[in-house]
């Protein structure tokens, strides 16, 4: 079973792309990560806390 992630660049914070998050979806866990650190660490969340944060920030 292969332990990768497709990994997709969500929100950026400027119009450099200075400041940008990268989300990986599956069934169990929503992974954010920092895409200028991609080997750094990685925030999982189940998804539904990845539903209300992004609900959230939506509006």
């Amino acid at each position: 079973m292969s332990t990768a992630r497709p990994w997709f660049e969500y929100s950026c914070g400027g119009d450099e792309g200075s400041a940008c998050a990268e989300v990986a979806v599956h069934p169990a866990a929503v992974h954010v990560r920092d895409s200028r650190n991609p080997e750094g660490p990685a925030l999982a969340l189940p998804p539904a806390a990845w539903a209300a944060f992004t609900a959230r920030v939506g509006r």
